[in-house]
């Protein structure tokens, strides 16, 4: 009987070549079930959006605290700063010691990967807030509201001289745009 030579060629009939096969034969349900459920894509973006990486910076009174970061060159830190940021040192921060960056242009402050801890005084977040999130959509809906009513106007013009064009229903959600409403309250400092 003549003895393979070669020991990474195996027989037809060895033993591993057949458990290989049935392993295979095992597995292919297992392939053919690779769907995702519905509540399991959920569960996926619920994790994706749980923030593990870096700590919760803890609440400074009259702070607000958030991470920055190094890696976006349209936000820089140094225009942060510029807005009225300050970087949180190690120091300041009791059980954050070990954070702290050893050298560079932000020696000492609190950060994890390219992320860097900030705060910000809470009457700038509050304006901040307002502008961004309060202040300048109502500005578009003003300006949405006041193009609806033009729109509005040109058709009455055109109707009544005898136009097609009908002037349009300016519905309740096309009036309340652009109306005075409460400020909301964007921290828990006030």
């Amino acid at each position: 009987m003549a003895k393979n030579r070669d020991p990474l060629k195996r027989a037809r009939g060895d033993a591993a070549s057949s458990s290989r096969r049935s392993r295979r034969a095992n597995d292919r349900p297992m392939r053919e079930n690779r769907e995702l459920t519905d509540s399991e894509r959920v569960d996926m973006l619920r994790r994706t959006f749980f923030q593990s990486a870096l700590p919760d910076l803890p609440k400074l009174d009259g702070w607000h605290t958030c991470w920055l970061t190094t890696q976006n060159p349209r936000d820089p830190i140094h225009g942060r700063m510029r807005l009225g940021y300050e970087l949180i040192m190690a120091h300041e921060i009791p059980g954050f010691e070990h954070l702290g960056i050893k050298d560079g242009p932000f020696k000492g402050a609190i950060s994890v990967n390219e992320m860097v801890a900030a705060k910000l005084p809470i009457h700038l977040y509050e304006a901040f807030m307002r502008e961004v999130h309060f202040d300048a959509p109502l500005r578009e809906e003003e300006a949405i509201y006041n193009e609806a009513l033009a729109v509005g106007e040109q058709a009455a013009q055109a109707a009544r001289r005898g136009g097609k064009m009908r002037a349009p229903v300016i519905e309740a959600g096309t009036q309340e745009l652009g109306q005075a409403r409460e400020v909301p309250t964007f921290s828990d400092e006030y």
